[in-house]
């Protein structure tokens, strides 16, 4: 009865009619990605709205000639960023990140002082971390079938693993004897990055590395609670076999066999443990089936192994976290990247507690002074409304609509985490 209210409100009950199947079949097929939520990880998956926003229009502003941009020209971006409203209002919020000025009729803005510290501090964290993204681009080579990969596949995913933009120009050229840019077919979508030596040093995963220093076999942990007793028994039934390391040539593996199942389980396990918040989008991660050897339907997969991964359609974006990678809803291992980024979240939130200070100072003085006037009903809504938008963390609108989810999906995973 519920399901026929609910049918009926959106138009797609009919008692005399047929229900349409796709709206149905939507419905089933996302009940098959579904997993028992995690409160804590769902938490981690939370990311601040403004955090992403606010890194986007530094980003802007530093490709800027002399790092300074007119307010006028960063009202035109926000509609790329998908917000609404009037841009000044929104610079003003983060003092603590960006100054805003008057120079004769027209406003403009840079970093602060404080944000540009931590762009050079980003930077600097970058020099330093240089021959880790080595390492990491090396062991991501190293994974994969032909040992090359496409960039531009491997664009979506560079800031889940720390490579910088101009990372093609970073790295691959100050190592000559191990990668090179090839491109087979002469098309620009078609080239490739390939590795040239193989290190047998780096051919070791995150499960053999603990387990060589625990000095045991190695195995996949579980963190699932004790009262998961059916999924113990299929988490210990699966590492009961042998571990088989995603390095090995899998060619003699054969297709839909346990042991190819084992050999892509460790894989996933691999790359997330490569990345920065230990978790990727599955959907960008499926682009890398042929050079990685994945299952048609890795979501699938993903599913039958809830003690090592959790799957989450957050957002309505699909993401697999790897669950040994979290202490509840905190990131164990830290990348120091990861840290200079949630510096920037906190010298904004400081700033926009300062802001929200100001502000309430100035409407207690004006109480005193008598001047504050109740505003009508419809300027009350509209101001809410405002206010929602631009403070909470997410206001996500309709994402149920296509194109909707479409720009958000764009500014969430694109370039949310430069």
């Amino acid at each position: 009865m519920v399901t026929k209210i609910f049918l009926q409100n959106l138009n797609y009950w009919e008692p005399r009619v047929y229900s349409p199947l796709p709206f149905l079949y939507h419905v089933r097929s996302f009940s098959l990605w579904s997993m028992k939520k995690d409160t804590d990880l769902e938490s981690s998956l939370s990311r601040n709205r403004r955090w992403i926003v606010n890194n986007q229009i530094k980003n802007i502003i530093l490709r800027c000639p002399e790092q300074v941009a007119a307010v006028k020209f960063l009202q035109k971006k926000f509609k790329t960023l998908d917000l609404q409203g009037k841009a000044l209002n929104w610079l003003k919020k983060y003092p603590c990140c960006f100054n805003v000025y008057l120079e004769g009729d027209e406003y403009y803005c840079q970093l602060t002082k404080r944000m540009m510290s931590l762009v050079e501090e980003e930077e600097s964290v970058k020099d330093m971390q240089e021959p880790v993204l080595v390492e990491r681009l090396t062991k991501l080579l190293m994974m994969s079938v032909n040992h090359r990969l496409n960039v531009m596949k491997l664009n979506e995913l560079k800031r889940s693993f720390g490579f910088s933009d101009d990372y093609l120009i970073r790295i691959v050229p100050k190592h000559p004897e191990m990668f090179r840019i090839v491109n087979y077919s002469g098309r620009r979508s078609a080239m490739e990055i390939e590795l040239l030596s193989w290190n047998p040093d780096l051919g070791i995963s995150a499960i053999e590395s603990l387990a060589h220093s625990q000095g045991s076999d190695p195995r996949f942990s579980c963190t699932l609670p004790s009262t998961w007793v059916k999924s113990w028994e299929r988490f210990c039934e699966f590492n009961a076999t042998p571990y088989i390391s995603p390095y090995l040539d899998a060619c003699h593996l054969v297709e839909g066999s346990k042991e190819m199942e084992k050999r892509i389980v460790g894989l996933v396990h691999e790359l997330l443990s490569l990345t920065l918040w230990k978790k990727l989008s599955i959907v960008k991660l499926g682009h890398f089936r042929r050079e990685f050897g994945l299952p048609e339907k890795l979501n699938v997969l993903l599913l039958k192994h809830p003690g090592i991964f959790y799957v989450s359609n957050r957002y309505q974006i699909y993401t697999v976290l790897l669950r040994e990678g979290y202490n509840g809803s905190e990131l164990i291992d830290k990348d120091p990247l990861v840290v200079v980024k949630e510096k920037f979240g906190e010298l904004m939130q400081e700033g926009l507690h300062e802001y929200n200070r100001r502000h309430h100072l100035m409407n207690l003085e004006k109480k005193k002074k008598g001047m504050v006037l109740e505003s009508s009903p419809k300027m009350r809504d509209k101001s809410s409304e405002m206010s929602e938008q631009d403070d909470h963390e997410s206001n996500l609108g309709g994402l149920l609509d296509p194109e909707e989810r479409k720009r958000f999906y764009k500014v969430l995973f694109d370039d949310a985490a430069s």
